[in-house]
């Protein structure tokens, strides 16, 4: 596609280039995961921390990096160790203010309630202590953290849910599926509000674009060519449909709804694109591409990583700082509490202004052979999630003893009448036998139960028959 410039004339981020970091801001050494599903994340990021899914002995650990402690890692760098998330669980975690200084073996709560593996979690973007997991039992499970449990199941997908985007303040959830449908859900009720069936371009991102009531995805169109959409809020029709390339890779979209800027990156790719966002024609502008640098040095058949932050600079002739590119954004204080946004509350989120010491915007490209991801990074506001971690600004426990009570207490979990935990699967060996085990002491006792009472029903219906031949003159 031949790109017009007068297209991106008007745009005050169309000279816009990136700027790869020194080796010593960098991290090296790291051994990123080769496991993670093709569809999801192996890095998150939020004003803290840089966390990542790395190889380890018996699963993959997560490593949690302090973005202002760079250079290579010591081989015994403290880790989250977390099993993958074929067990069905969810695990929270509560990382030290000053970070990790040794392994973390045990979780503050472990939440059990879908029946398969679980592919995505989303924090809700405004409240504290809403938890969305999307497991591939086809189920979408609302968490509230302050009591440990779920209180909401949206059933509505028919096959394994690919992406999950909320609206700003939380109300609207998008999610794309398996199935080739786009839906726009309620979140609270699990009424699906619009539903589109996307056969001319296959969805697999969803992403909702701020407070302009728009909607962004990338798919594949039916010429199997990567593809970007643009959608109103009632799923309609596209609104506009820009064709990519034709590789073969996932595309995944990142967002800034501050400066209505989009990223685009993929596995495999050598660039990333990005475009500005507009509420008028043309709609979609495509500004620049960043070329990825190449991978020299790597020693890939040693596992080893390397992270490289990229910022992204918009040229000036003035020193000064610029309001323009840095406004309002989204503050790490939560606006609403749990109990607040089930009661029905919305509230948008709260805005902070980012000051000349906080100016530093970057993406993270992280480095595996041939692989390739993309992480934008905006300092102020919360990230989400990569498989069984996601990063969460300012999360405040309401209280200590709420997050203790473990879910190996025997107790059911009951969503619209279906218990959520009768058909959690063990998590080992032992468990296996022991459940195994239970169940046929269960079955002996059920039989035995059975037979006692077939006999109790033929002694019943003696009785009876003795009683009707029985003549009325004996009685």
């Amino acid at each position: 596609r031949i790109w017009s410039p007068r297209s991106c004339l008007v745009s005050k981020f169309r000279n816009v280039y990136g700027k790869v970091a020194n080796r010593e801001q960098s991290f090296e050494g790291i051994p990123i995961t080769k496991n993670v599903h093709d569809n999801h994340f192996f890095c998150a990021v939020n004003s803290k921390f840089v966390a990542v899914v790395t190889e380890s002995a018996g699963g993959d650990a997560n490593l949690l990096l302090s973005p202002y402690q760079s250079g290579r890692l010591d081989s015994h760098y403290p880790k989250v160790c977390a099993s993958c998330s074929e067990d069905a669980s969810v695990r929270i975690w509560e990382i030290p203010e000053g970070g990790l200084r040794r392994n973390m073996m045990e979780a503050v709560l472990e939440l059990y309630g879908h029946s398969r593996r679980v592919g995505l979690i989303e924090w809700h973007p405004t409240s504290s202590g809403i938890l969305f997991s999307a497991g591939y039992d086809y189920k979408i499970l609302i968490w509230n953290l302050e009591i440990g449990e779920p209180v909401k199941m949206i059933d509505c997908h028919t096959d394994v849910i690919l992406s999950m985007s909320f609206n700003t303040d939380g109300s609207l959830l998008a999610t794309s599926c398996k199935d080739k449908k786009m839906r726009i859900i309620e979140p609270r009720s699990g009424t699906v509000l619009q539903q589109a069936s996307c056969k001319n371009h296959r969805v697999n991102r969803v992403v909702f674009l701020g407070n302009m009531k728009r909607l962004l995805t990338t798919g594949v169109s039916r010429w199997n060519t990567r593809e970007i959409a643009l959608w109103d809020q009632d799923l309609s029709m596209p609104i506009v449909e820009e064709d990519i390339d034709g590789l073969s890779g996932l595309l995944f979209p990142f967002y800034d709804a501050d400066t209505h800027m989009l990223y685009l990156a993929g596995k495999g790719d050598g660039n990333i694109r990005y475009f500005e966002i507009t509420t008028e024609k043309p709609y979609l502008q495509y500004l620049m591409e960043f070329p990825i640098p190449n991978s020299h040095g790597l020693d890939v058949g040693a596992c080893e990583g390397l992270i490289e932050p990229i910022s992204m600079i918009v040229p000036r002739r003035s020193d000064t700082y610029q309001e323009d590119i840095y406004p309002m954004t989204a503050g790490t204080e939560p606006a609403l509490s749990a109990s607040e946004w089930l009661s029905g509350i919305n509230r948008g989120k709260r805005t902070a202004r980012v000051y000349a010491s906080q100016t530093s915007t970057c993406s993270l490209i992280l480095h595996f052979g041939k692989e390739n991801a993309a992480m934008q990074h905006n300092p102020a506001s919360p990230v989400g999630f990569l498989l069984l971690m996601s990063l969460k600004d300012s999360y405040r426990r309401p209280n200590q003893l709420v997050f203790k009570a473990p879910v190996k207490e025997k107790k059911s979990v009951v969503v619209n009448g279906i218990d959520l935990l009768e058909n959690v699967p063990p998590r080992t060996e032992n468990e296996l036998l022991r459940m195994f085990f239970r169940q046929q002491d269960e079955l002996r006792r059920l039989k035995e139960e059975l037979t006692s009472k077939d006999v109790r029903i033929r002694q019943l219906e003696l009785e009876l028959n003795n009683l009707k031949n029985v003549s009325p003159n004996n009685v």
